[in-house]
C-alpha cells in the first residue's frame, strides 16, 4: 500500500505564494503519477495539476501559469509551488497516488490553504 502526507498550506494574502508538498512511502514502485486536486465548500473537486514518473506535467486550466508541480524521486515527495495566488484558490488541497492502469491507490488527508487579506 501506498501512504501519502501532506504538508505546508495555511494562510496566505491575495498574490502572495504557497508550497505543498505530499511525501509519499510504502508501494512506492506502484506509483505511475502523482496529483493535486482542490475542493471548496460547495464546489466540486478540481483536478490542479498531475506529474508523471517521466516528469510530464499538465494543469488545469485555472492555475496555469501560476502554480507548479515538480517531483523529488529521491525524497518520494511531490510540490505544488503556488504563486499570485487569487482568494477563488481558497480549498482544501489533496495529494493522490495514481497507478500503473490509472487507478487512485491513495489520497491524502488534504491541507487548507486560503488565500484571503
Amino acid at each position: 500500500q501506498v501512504q501519502l502526507v501532506e504538508s505546508g498550506g495555511g494562510l496566505v494574502q491575495p498574490g502572495g505564494s504557497l508550497r505543498l508538498s505530499c511525501a509519499a512511502s510504502g508501494s512506492i514502485a506502484h506509483i505511475y503519477a502523482m496529483a493535486w486536486d482542490r475542493q471548496a465548500p460547495g464546489k466540486r473537486r478540481e483536478l490542479v495539476a498531475t506529474v508523471t514518473s517521466d516528469d510530464t506535467a499538465t494543469y488545469g486550466d485555472s492555475v496555469k501559469g501560476r502554480f507548479t508541480i515538480s517531483r523529488d524521486n529521491a525524497k518520494n515527495t511531490v510540490y505544488l509551488q503556488m504563486n499570485s495566488l487569487k482568494p477563488e484558490d481558497t480549498a482544501v488541497y489533496y495529494c493522490s497516488a495514481i497507478g500503473h492502469t490509472r487507478e487512485v491507490l491513495r489520497w491524502g488527508q488534504g491541507t487548507q490553504v486560503t488565500v484571503s487579506s
